[in-house]
């Protein structure tokens, strides 16, 4: 099922302008993605008609009462402390592309600049790579608040309700349950239709408010006063007329496309078409000296409906058999309705490949080349979902550990061999109820999940000193752990908080830690 997610920029050309300022004064590219700094209320003025009006305005100039359309000398006038620039749209809408193919090379392989303040993209098949539409929007929003960027997102079954949604019903973020119908668009305004000014007012001065007022009232009427457009945009919003987004395409992108006389439709057809754009793209990566990261398969039904397909690789790769593998792996996502008779096959994220090493002898060992199986589970799963486990230099040992990218290198750091770690770390630490002879022993018994187990064998302590630079209650803190046997032969590592006297130490009590093998 299709699935579309909408962005709203409420205040984009403000947002770009203080960016801007801040890497110029950082000495930053102006297209970075860090935050810029917030000063005064600050507005855009631009000429409309014969007028000088405000065109932009940021969260606290609106709150100070000023709206676009206000005439630039009651604005001045209206708030004492104000900034204000010239506007400039032409830079508002580069800035806007610009952001759409950083979003495009994250997000989506479908992904298009929506009007002046907006970006849509088709998230279907994409979302469960970072972890579900939920997710994935508060992520967008997250990231776009980092770099100054004030987002509002929305994801729905039809473009039309998702921009509806981003714009009236997010806060930041809406998730409309999938087959969600009209209805849900029933309370918003009708401005959210996407519809004229003119059309608007008109609509208004009729007694119409909202979406679902319009949706209930007599097609032919409306169509008759207000042209077509008005119920075109109804069906789009409803998702009874299709809306194809078409994919934004930088131009230094690598692309290989074939047009079909006759539709295909059977997955061998389409993994025999996908093997020859493969063979043909990889060709002019070779040129380039480039390896694809992400790679997108974008199909054009008959009926104009897009489907998408995109995997990525841990490492620029040029191996036509393998692309092929992971791009044929994911046939069966790919509705083909009446047909498909269009297929593009887009290197969205090339990166320089380096040239295989030969071995120095033939006694040099060959190491197993695993890259291939972390594509292959990476594009099934999340690339957030597959890591592994590297040290840290840290004595806590909740601290010493860290999660990086599978084939990441080698972080220089080894693990500690003078005390053994048990195999699995919990989480967190969990409270164990305990029985010791003497305050400074390990426990003859204790309790974890309400199951009692009595100790068998014991070695330690092993004394664990807080990190007093991280923090400063960890200046006197120190944990004693144990290595405990329990009578039936499993293996824990416990720890006591404190030195068993001391309460500025910790507060004695006892946790369960770790497991042996």
């Amino acid at each position: 099922m299709r699935r579309v997610v909408s962005l709203f920029f409420p205040s984009f050309p403000t947002d770009r302008l203080r960016r801007l300022r801040h890497a110029r004064s950082a000495g930053q590219a102006p297209d970075g993605m860090d935050a810029g700094a917030a000063d005064l209320p600050l507005v855009l003025f631009g000429r409309e008609k014969n007028r000088r009006v405000v065109t932009a305005a940021d969260a606290a100039a609106r709150a100070g009462g000023l709206r676009v359309g206000m005439a630039a000398a009651r604005a001045t006038a209206a708030v004492a402390r104000l900034e204000a620039e010239e506007h400039d749209p032409a830079a508002d809408a580069e800035a806007l592309v610009r952001l759409a193919v950083w979003i495009l090379e994250r997000f989506s392989p479908i992904v298009a600049v929506d009007g002046t303040d907006g970006i849509v993209l088709d998230s279907t098949g994409a979302d469960h790579l970072h972890g579900g539409e939920a997710a994935m929007l508060q992520t967008l929003v997250r990231r776009l608040s980092t770099a100054g960027i004030a987002a509002r997102a929305a994801v729905a079954d039809s473009w039309g309700a998702a921009h509806a949604l981003a714009r009236h019903g997010a806060d930041p973020v809406f998730v409309a349950p999938p087959r969600h119908g009209p209805a849900i668009l029933d309370a918003l305004p009708v401005e959210a239709l996407r519809l004229p000014a003119d059309t608007v007012e008109g609509l208004r001065d009729l007694g119409f408010l909202t979406v679902g007022e319009l949706l209930a009232a007599p097609r032919a009427p409306l169509a008759l006063r207000f042209g077509a457009g008005l119920t075109r945009r109804l069906d789009q919003a409803a998702g009874r007329r299709s809306e194809p987004i078409e994919p934004l395409r930088p131009q230094e992108t690598l692309v290989a496309e074939r047009n079909f006389g006759e539709p295909i439709g059977a997955a061998e057809t389409i993994a025999r078409y996908i093997g020859k754009l493969v063979v043909c793209l990889c060709a002019e990566l070779e040129e380039g000296g480039l390896g694809v990261r992400r790679l997108d398969l974008i199909c054009r039904r008959v009926d104009d409906r897009v489907e998408a397909v995109r995997v990525s690789t841990a490492r620029p790769v040029r191996d036509v058999a393998r692309l092929t593998r992971l791009l044929c792996d994911r046939i069966e996502t790919i509705a083909p309705g009446f047909g498909i008779e269009k297929m593009t096959l887009v290197a969205t994220l090339a990166e320089p490949l380096e040239p295989g090493q030969k071995l120095a002898s033939l006694t040099e060992e060959i190491l197993p080349d695993v890259a291939s199986l972390v594509d292959v589970i990476a594009n099934r799963v999340g690339e957030g979902r597959l890591y592994r486990l590297a040290p840290v230099e840290s004595d806590v040992p909740e601290r010493s550990v860290k999660r990086i990218p599978p084939l990441a290198p080698e972080t220089g750091t080894n693990w500690r061999r003078d005390w053994p770690r048990p195999v699995r770390l919990l989480r967190r630490p969990e409270p164990i109820e305990t029985l010791a002879l003497l305050p400074d022993h390990p426990p003859a018994s204790f309790t974890w999940r309400g199951v009692r187990r009595r100790v068998r064998a014991a070695d330690g302590p092993e004394r664990i000193f807080g990190e007093w630079w991280k923090r400063d209650a960890e200046l006197a803190a120190v944990r004693d752990y144990f290595q405990v046997e329990a009578e039936d032969g499993e293996r824990f590592w416990i720890f006591r908080a404190g030195d068993g006297e001391d309460l500025s130490t910790g507060s004695q009590h006892w946790f369960l830690h770790g497991l042996f093998a």
